[in-house]
């Protein structure tokens, strides 16, 4: 009697303990050198183990345990730092035009000879971007942003698979003069310091490019050709060696701006 009291007994405690129990096992995160894997019975009958994918790529996550150091920026040091901030200083003391990328003196007001000449504020520009004029250009702010633009978008990159560009030969830059010389003419963009002529470009390893003699060679006629047609948005008139007889041997860049949009021969 007491053995049936004690099976009956041992059988609600077994169904108790099953209506409690999860509905999902819990199973413990596998580790990275484990193979995790959920039985399935075929219909067969044969029990098969596929791989937990889910368990897997916790273990791999788990495996990654990161850099060994900690990245942190890279601190310069003080005398370096102080060095930078001088040579900033300077740039920005020789700069003109509100930008750091021009490099010149400020010489306000420039008058003409005659009324047609003359800049209300104009700046003697040195190096524009780096790159050195080979002699001081007078011109106004608005030619000088130009000149920066081009400068960045076309004269470098096209000048780039040379070897880089270091300088411009400047031709000309302000005078008071009719267009080409020409006696009876209007007076030319020059007069008013909006224009820049320049018939050379240097490179790093010293070389001259000039716009005469490379516009038709098969070394440099690409990058000169690519520069030209480059300036025709920057600045409003652009001539070359294809313009006429006067520009055979250089770039003429103004900025004077016309209806139709710029002027480029």
């Amino acid at each position: 009697m007491r053995a049936a009291l004690s099976l009956i007994l041992a059988v609600c405690v077994a169904t108790t303990a099953a209506a409690k129990a999860p509905k999902t096992s819990l199973r413990p995160i596998a580790r990275a050198n484990e193979v995790v894997a959920r039985a399935q019975i075929d219909p067969l009958g044969v029990i098969v183990l596929q791989p937990d994918q889910s368990a897997v790529h916790l273990a791999m996550v788990a495996s990654f345990t990161g850099p060994k150091v900690a990245l942190r920026p890279f601190v310069r040091p003080k005398a370096l730092e102080h060095k930078a901030m001088a040579k900033k200083r300077k740039r920005a003391k020789g700069s003109v035009c509100g930008d750091l990328a021009l490099q010149g003196t400020y010489i306000g007001p420039v008058p003409g000879r005659i009324a047609a000449c003359g800049i209300d504020e104009a700046v003697k520009l040195r190096s524009v971007s780096g790159v050195v004029l080979s002699q001081e250009a007078v011109m106004d702010c608005t030619t000088a942003k130009a000149l920066k633009k081009w400068t960045e978008r076309s004269a470098k990159p096209a000048m780039a698979r040379l070897g880089g560009l270091t300088g411009y030969r400047v031709a000309a830059h302000y005078t008071c003069r009719t267009r080409n010389n020409q006696p009876g003419a209007k007076v030319s963009e020059h007069g008013k310091g909006h224009a820049i002529d320049i018939s050379g470009f240097q490179l790093k390893n010293g070389q001259i490019v000039s716009v005469q003699e490379g516009w038709n060679s098969a070394r440099y006629n690409k990058a000169l050709r690519k520069m030209h047609a480059g300036a025709c948005g920057p600045f409003g008139t652009v001539l070359g060696p294809n313009a006429d007889r006067f520009h055979r041997d250089h770039f003429h860049f103004d900025t004077a701006r016309y209806r139709s949009g710029s002027y480029c021969r």
